[in-house]
């Protein structure tokens, strides 16, 4: 005998849960399939553990800079361990709060792996779930390149759990994933190689100078950089493994670790049995505007629709599907604008378009650079720089990027992110008086352009 839902929600990540909440909210029979912990990647093995990781490679910088600040014999010891065991315990906590705020919105939590029977049916182990409505949550996972010996790679689904400390990395991949553990190893002290098959660090989406800033500055961490290379295979040689690059380079490592790329979470859901269409290239399930799939009363949210691969976006989807199909308040969320950041040393913020993008697109832009060492460094001694960069359209003055690289990006560039969404001008960000000393007022008093 089914057990019958309005709506069934397949995945328990940020998208699956805020969508089977406020369904259930809005009056609807719920139930959610969750096979592994949840939370999903970002609690589990991405946002939460790698922002932890960040933390704790941070204090390696600032022990060594106090004595700038006058503090004296500080040399303490790190032990991986310690970390790994606390990541767990917040971890397992943010579990037990998603399983609670499912259990008050009335939400039936269902263990297990979902698999289509019919179109309106999904097993769980010996259990059949129908509804008259489903929501695929799926997300998405770790992509290892097929090349001899991947089998020795680690992706960022184990990093967060490996036993002990490697002495070395190689890590294959300079996009976010790539360069946020970069910069997590090398400040513990980690022999740190970064191989990228491109001329600059990030994937072309950012902006040109924010790629190249980053990778001059990852290389002056301390992390060697190998450019328009990639890994060809891996051997095994006793402990040590050892990644062949395609111009016959060998560098060796404890770990190897694999970050170029993910995939969506379609295999083992039956969607081809039930006439679900998914992308035959990548495997994401095919949706329209309304996250509609080739099914009209079967959805897709998040990651496993390969738009947009953030947290909050997946958070915003999982919002308008329940208010539009629950909450009679039809809507769809915006894409314009979405600012984003990496979470690397140093870090990336950054909201609208890339110069590059700005004058693909065809606008006569107007450009405001600036490079600087962040006060905190000049008595700390180190030699980092700052990054700051304004894309302003030439013929309405409207700011069109906003890019920062440098400490505490992230949070510089969310409060501009408002200011872009109400399509702030660059007169209008002249006449803001900034906050000294910051580094965020240099995006207020810039006034001579850089280039045009």
């Amino acid at each position: 005998m089914s057990e019958r839902y309005d709506l069934l929600v397949i995945g328990g990540g940020s998208g699956g849960v805020r969508a089977a909440r406020m369904s259930a909210g809005f009056g609807a029979k719920v139930a959610l399939v969750e096979g592994n912990r949840l939370g999903g990647t970002c609690v589990n093995v991405g946002c939460v553990p790698k922002k932890l990781f960040v933390y704790a490679a941070g204090f390696a910088h600032a022990f060594e800079d106090a004595a700038g600040f006058g503090w004296q014999r500080l040399r303490p010891t790190f032990d991986w361990s310690a970390l790994v065991e606390a990541k767990d315990r917040e971890i397992a906590r943010l579990n037990d709060v998603y399983a609670r705020l499912l259990r008050d919105a009335q939400v039936d939590l269902v263990h297990g792996w979902a698999r289509f029977v019919d179109p309106h049916t999904v097993r769980v182990g010996d259990r059949e779930l129908r509804a008259s409505k489903i929501l695929i949550a799926t997300g998405g996972r770790p992509f290892v390149p097929d090349c001899p010996g991947h089998e020795h790679a680690i992706t960022s689904n184990e990093v967060f759990s490996l036993p002990r400390l490697p002495r070395r990395i190689l890590i294959a991949g300079g996009g976010y994933i790539g360069v946020e553990f970069a910069s997590i190893f090398r400040q513990l002290g980690v022999e740190t190689h970064l191989v990228h098959r491109h001329d600059a660090l990030l994937g072309a989406s950012f902006d040109g100078d924010v790629r190249r800033h980053l990778t001059q500055e990852l290389r002056r961490l301390g992390v060697h950089v190998h450019l328009g290379r990639t890994v060809t295979r891996i051997e095994a040689r006793g402990a040590d493994k050892v990644a062949v690059l395609d111009d016959e380079t060998e560098l060796t490592a404890d770990v190897p670790m694999a970050a170029v790329g993910r995939l969506p979470n379609t295999e083992g859901l039956g969607l081809e049995d039930v006439g679900v269409a998914t992308d035959p290239v990548r495997g994401a399930v095919i949706v329209d505007d309304d996250f509609r799939t080739t099914l009209p009363h079967v959805f897709a949210i998040g990651d496993v629709i390969d738009r947009v691969q953030l947290t909050p976006v997946a958070l915003a989807e999982g919002m308008a599907f329940a208010r539009t199909h629950y909450g009679n308040q039809p809507s769809s969320p915006d894409y314009d604008r979405i600012p984003t950041a990496v979470f690397s040393t140093p870090q990336v913020g950054t909201v609208g378009l890339g110069q590059e993008q700005a004058i693909h697109r065809g606008d006569d832009c107007v450009v405001f650079r600036s490079v600087f060492t962040p006060m905190k460094d000049t008595l700390g001694g180190r030699h980092s720089k700052t990054l700051m960069k304004l894309v302003v359209c030439a013929r309405t003055d409207e700011v069109l990027g906003v890019h920062v690289v440098g400490p505490d990006a992230a949070e510089i560039v969310q409060g501009f992110a408002v200011a872009l969404k109400c399509r702030v001008t660059k007169e209008q960000l002249d006449r803001t008086v900034g906050i000294h000393p910051t580094a965020a007022e240099e995006l207020v008093t810039m006034r001579t352009p850089s280039s045009r």
